[in-house]
């Protein structure tokens, strides 16, 4: 084994254990006792039910891990990379396409390979739990267009850095990372108009009371309110949710047709008052800017690993390529992109904490927003007692309970 090998292996597996222990805690964390707070929201049997899921998840989530896992090292100490980069360069295309064909049997297989457990996942465990709506028809339909918006679109951008690694020199780190944040822009502006209707509806909301009450508000705090669009979220999951995307003139805010059935008008003003709290605080942008920081230390780094014979060694590789290299110093990175995931995790909550700070000193009643949260919570089963060193390494939103007691201190 050379240090490559070394390295990427003990951060596959130290991340691997990581998982089992913050699951482990987690499932301990698990208490019979609702907290007061939830009195009057969850009966026993739906908070037994949420402790459940929860339970049920962190299983089917080892299970697949494993696989995952399993699977990987068997294909790599197997020689599995260098026989198929043989094979790809078996049909003489040339370095970018058989990078596309390299890289896209890989993530073919993959899609493959981790079907049964996507299956199993939507039709029995989401399925039991009463969330799943999607048909079989859908579920395929989903994949299917997954597929093409990767032929259509991911195809030509990894063409492109295949190419700029190839032939661009010194400064094709720079090239790429100038390309790739370009995408990434126009991404956020055409994905609310013509992409995300590829996989939902969106329809103006009609509901002209609630329609004035967000107007209202938007006008209130002053937000560039464009239009507020319905999603049928319930086309797949009983769940609900609200989000908005995009910028300039294809800013969009997305409610649920799940959450509005769920929820009264002030509640879902103060839904819509989180999502415009984000916008408020720029935390769009700033998350895009560290995104877009991020990318280009990436690929800087990767101008380096790329010329690095030994990268390849460790995967027994006969000849060294662009393509490869980007899949190897992926997991090579891996360690670093943990770390990362970490503090962008961390900044995302507190995100949300000053999203909901905006909200609650905005709307009307601060205690819509408490409303809201324990009613997602509800709907949602979400675990209302996770262990802190799983937050710390999962979490994107702050626990329920937490939220709550930062809204009742602005209060």
């Amino acid at each position: 084994m050379n240090i490559f090998t070394v390295i990427i292996l003990a951060a596959i597996l130290v991340d691997f254990v990581l998982e089992i222990v913050s699951n482990r805690l987690n499932l301990k964390a698990l208490s019979k006792e609702l907290p007061d707070e939830f009195d009057g929201v969850y009966d026993e049997e739906t908070y037994a039910k949420s402790q459940e899921y929860t339970r049920v998840q962190t299983k089917f989530g080892f299970i697949t891990g494993t696989f995952d896992l399993i699977l990987l090292l068997v294909f790599w100490f197997a020689g599995g990379f260098n026989w198929l980069d043989q094979w790809a360069r078996g049909f003489d295309f040339g370095v970018i396409v058989t990078g596309l064909i390299f890289i896209g049997v890989l993530i073919i297989a993959k899609t493959i390979i981790s079907l049964p457990f996507s299956i199993y996942s939507t039709f029995v465990i989401e399925e039991r739990f009463g969330f799943n709506k999607t048909t079989p028809k859908t579920f395929v339909m989903d994949r299917v267009k997954g597929l093409l918006l990767s032929v259509v679109i991911g195809a030509p951008l990894l063409a492109g850095i295949i190419a700029f690694f190839e032939y661009g020199g010194t400064w094709a780190w720079v090239y790429a990372w100038l390309v790739v944040t370009a995408f990434s822009l126009v991404m956020q502006y055409i994905a609310p108009t013509w992409i995300m209707p590829i996989f939902n509806k969106f329809e103006p909301l009609e509901d002209e009371e609630l329609r004035e009450a967000i107007e209202n508000y938007a006008d209130k705090v002053d937000f560039p309110l464009q239009e507020i669009y319905v999603m049928d979220g319930s086309k797949r999951s009983s769940k609900s949710n609200a989000f908005f995307t995009g910028f300039g003139k294809n800013k969009r805010i997305a409610l649920f047709d799940t959450l509005i059935e769920n929820h009264t008008k002030e509640e879902l003003v103060a839904v819509l008052a989180h999502e415009i709290g984000h916008y408020k605080k720029k935390h769009i942008i700033k998350n895009m800017g560290i995104s877009i920081l991020q990318t280009g230390i990436m690929f800087a780094l990767l101008s380096i690993f790329l010329q690095v014979p030994a990268l390849f060694d460790a995967f027994y590789m006969d000849q060294m390529s662009v393509y490869a290299g980007l899949l190897f110093f992926g997991m090579l990175y891996s360690p670093i992109e943990t770390i990362l995931g970490i503090a962008m995790q961390k900044l995302s909550r507190s995100h949300e904490y000053e999203a909901d700070h905006f909200a609650s000193t905005t709307i009307q009643n601060s205690e819509e927003m408490v409303n809201v949260l324990k009613k997602l919570s509800k709907d949602n089963l979400s675990n209302l007692t996770p262990h802190p060193f799983y937050v710390f390494l999962n979490y994107s939103h702050p626990p329920v309970l937490k939220r709550i007691q930062a809204i009742r201190n602005i209060s």
